[in-house]
C-alpha cells in the first residue's frame, strides 16, 4: 500500500485537491448566482477567483510540494499559476454561458423532470454546462501545472 501511495501521491492528492477546488468553484457560483441573483458571467468569473486562491495554496503546499519561500520562486509560481488558470479560466469563462446559451443544461433539467426531482439547486442556471467543463478544467491545470509551473523543484524540495 505505501508503494501505491508513494507511486501515486501527487496524482491522488491533486485528484483531492481538485475536486476540492471545484466544490469551492461550484459552492461559490450556486451562492452568487442562486443565492446573490448575480448574472451567470459574473458568478463564474468571482467563483474562479475564490478557486484559483484555494488551487494555488493546496497546489503549492500538498501536490506538488513547493517549499520555497524565495521571493522569486513565489513570484514565478504565482504568475505562471495565474496565467496558466487565466488559460483555462478564459475557457471555462466563455464557454460555461455558451453552453448553457445553447441548451446543454436542457438535457439534464429533462431527465431531472422525468425522474420528479424538484430540488432548485440541481436547476441553477448554466449548472451542467459548469460541471461538464469543470472536469475538462482540472486536467488542463493538472498538466499545466506538473509541466510549466511547479516542474523545477529542486533536489532538496524532493
Amino acid at each position: 500500500m505505501k508503494e501505491l501511495w508513494k507511486k501515486y501521491k501527487e496524482i491522488i492528492t491533486y485528484v483531492i485537491f481538485g475536486v476540492l477546488t471545484t466544490v469551492v468553484s461550484w459552492g461559490s457560483y450556486t451562492v452568487f448566482v442562486e443565492m446573490l441573483s448575480m448574472k451567470v458571467f459574473v458568478g463564474n468569473l468571482l467563483s474562479w477567483v475564490c478557486a484559483i486562491v484555494f488551487a494555488y495554496i493546496t497546489n503549492k503546499l500538498w501536490v506538488f510540494e513547493s517549499k520555497s519561500w524565495k521571493p522569486s520562486v513565489i513570484g514565478k509560481e504565482i504568475v505562471t499559476f495565474v496565467a496558466s488558470r487565466g488559460v483555462t479560466g478564459v475557457i471555462e469563462i466563455v464557454c460555461v454561458p455558451l453552453l448553457a446559451k445553447t441548451g446543454f443544461d436542457n438535457l439534464f433539467y429533462g431527465i431531472l423532470e422525468k425522474m420528479n426531482i424538484s430540488i432548485g439547486i440541481l436547476f441553477t442556471d448554466g449548472i451542467y454546462s459548469k460541471i461538464f467543463l469543470s472536469v475538462v478544467v482540472v486536467i488542463l491545470n493538472y498538466f499545466f501545472s506538473k509541466f510549466i509551473i511547479f516542474k523545477n523543484k529542486t533536489k532538496e524540495e524532493k
